[in-house]
């Protein structure tokens, strides 16, 4: 398997979790709802996340302090709004916080999606389009 996967622009998504079980747990529920798998762990205790290849790693941040994300979004797709509330309620209901409940958003046409944090508290989304932009 590769380690990651790309698409031309990013190699891969890497955050930091405070307690890599609990993030799992969260991540496999949230992620899972959009069609992502946990693909397994990887060196020491990455766990990697993908639909075919890996593309998304959480783990304990290597220089040992506590995991920030204060200001960073990770953006997942959706194929359908009914994906982004699925992904919503699947994160809130595995330990993760609501940053923002599934609706339409006005600030990109046919924009519908949600927002969360997830229990290191990391802020992600999912985003559907509903005019096929």
């Amino acid at each position: 398997m590769a380690v990651i996967s790309g698409d031309g622009v990013f190699s891969h998504v890497f955050i930091g979790a405070n307690d890599v079980e609990a993030s799992a747990k969260f991540y496999d529920a949230a992620l899972g709802a959009l069609g992502v798998k946990n693909l397994g762990p990887f060196g020491n205790g990455w766990i990697l996340y993908g639909k075919e290849k890996p593309a998304f790693i959480i783990a304990k941040p290597g220089n040992g302090e506590a995991a920030s994300g204060n200001g960073v979004t990770v953006g997942f797709a959706a194929t359908s709004t009914a994906e982004v509330a699925a992904f919503h309620a699947a994160g809130l209901a595995n330990g993760g916080t609501d940053e923002g409940a599934p609706g339409s958003r006005d600030h990109l046409p046919g924009a519908y999606a949600a927002y969360l944090r997830d229990p290191a508290g990391n802020k992600i989304c999912s985003y559907a389009f509903t005019d096929g932009n």
